[in-house]
């Protein structure tokens, strides 16, 4: 991730701690090019070169007509995005759903109270949905609460392989082959009895949780 000025670096890291800090939850959108050249104090090319640095190793995506979106907290290898991208949306729904059990096992053991905290802030003020354009509107991509989960488990493999399936599965979501199955309330249910079983450390309880919510969660369109 090469940058080529001193005021491009400065940006450029400016926009990083945002992102590894969580001010900027996953799924969240970055202030506008303008805003972010007045908080910085730098110019429009300046931005675009780190925002597009960022965009190369998947950590934000732009979206033409809505704006620039955090994705990870960390690179996606773009060789594994290439990869995930050979196969079926059954196949990536099928690897999400291992790894978000594992994850949900792993951090069931390893979370600590600052990480269950930023879980329970996520589900009382969640990341605000942006508005698509028509066709586009197709569902959600889980957000920052599963990141969490994820970031919990202690285990960074599990974290750069569950960003390289979301870029996948994002893709699916916005071309309408993948869907959500269960509604609003079915959703907040089920994060709360995830949040439970991980403050009870509750490792069965965890992955039971996890294997329920994911199973209703994104779905080849025509099954939800």
């Amino acid at each position: 991730m090469q940058v080529g000025s001193d005021r491009a670096r400065r940006t450029l890291g400016f926009l990083r701690h945002k992102i590894s800090s969580g001010e900027w939850p996953i799924n969240s959108k970055i202030p506008t090019e303008p805003e972010l050249m007045r908080l910085i104090g730098v110019g429009k090319t300046t931005v675009r070169e780190a925002v597009r640095s960022l965009a190369s190793v998947g950590i934000l995506e732009p979206m033409p007509g809505i704006g620039t979106f955090v994705r990870s907290r960390m690179p996606v290898s773009s060789v594994l995005v290439d990869y995930m991208a050979e196969f079926s949306v059954s196949d990536l729904l099928g690897y999400r759903r291992a790894l978000e059990l594992e994850a949900a096992q792993q951090a069931a053991k390893n979370r600590t109270d600052e990480q269950l905290a930023a879980m329970r802030q996520a589900l009382e003020n969640p990341t605000p949905q942006p508005e698509q354009p028509f066709g586009r509107r197709r569902g959600k991509t889980p957000g920052q609460f599963h990141f969490l989960i994820m970031e919990a488990s202690g285990n960074t493999l599990l974290v750069g392989l569950y960003a390289g399936v979301m870029t996948a599965l994002r893709q699916a979501i916005l071309s309408g082959t993948v869907v959500h199955a269960a509604d609003r309330e079915a959703m907040r249910h089920d994060h709360l009895e995830l949040l439970a079983a991980l403050e009870a450390r509750d490792v069965p309880r965890a992955a039971h949780a996890m294997a329920s919510h994911v199973d209703r969660d994104l779905v080849p369109a025509g099954e939800g």
